[in-house]
């Protein structure tokens, strides 16, 4: 007769954490932040609430940690960069080039259904809900903005922009017609319109004659 095993509570507390995740997010990115609940998040997951208050005090603590979750899985699914080198913008030598490649990842991210519906629903209520915003633009926002500041001070110091840019509006520069587009619908966002940009905005950033 085998031996009786223990249920191993570490694995079923993972496959309850993921299933709490995928809950909350397609709940967000069906009814929108506001009319998404404790109640049925835990209803969607198979779970009960009380499990869900256990580990998060709030139902933004759930959507944040699952959606930085979501974009941690993202991360990875996109690979290693040569040379196992930390995750960030390359730096190949040609700015441009790293900058096109890595807007090119950002409008496939954004026009993902799987992420597009929730970072919608989270941007919305950020805008009316300043602490959860403060925490999206804490957690999610400022180290990714932070990729850019590095990649482009890089570029600085090998004199490819100008001296004086300040990298931290230099990547508003790249980043913010991009979103514009996104949040407003106005036209496809496209590779081709991030390579526009990233063209236009270094046409302003090279060092002056």
């Amino acid at each position: 007769m085998a031996p009786h095993k223990e249920p191993d509570s570490s694995r079923r507390s993972d496959r309850s954490r993921r299933a709490i995740y995928d809950a909350a997010l397609a709940l967000v990115g069906e009814t929108g932040y506001r009319r998404t609940t404790i109640e049925g998040i835990a209803a969607r997951a198979g779970v009960g609430k009380q499990t869900i208050y256990r580990w998060w005090p709030s139902k933004a603590a759930v959507l944040m940690e699952a959606f930085l979750d979501l974009a941690t899985r993202a991360a990875e699914e996109a690979g290693p960069q040569a040379g196992g080198a930390e995750y960030g913008i390359p730096d190949t030598g040609d700015l441009a080039a790293d900058l096109k490649l890595v807007l090119r990842a950002t409008v496939d991210e954004l026009n993902d259904p799987l992420m597009e519906a929730p970072t919608r629903a989270l941007t919305a209520e950020g805008i009316v809900d300043a602490k959860l915003g403060a925490e999206f633009v804490e957690k999610l926002l400022d180290p990714q903005l932070g990729l850019y500041v590095t990649r482009l001070r890089a570029a600085q110091e090998a004199g490819q922009l100008r001296p004086d840019a300040d990298p931290r509006i230099a990547l508003e520069l790249l980043i913010a017609p991009l979103t514009h587009r996104w949040l407003l619908r106005t036209l496809p966002l496209t590779h081709a319109y991030a390579d526009t940009i990233v063209d236009y905005a270094l046409g302003g950033l090279a060092p002056r004659p």
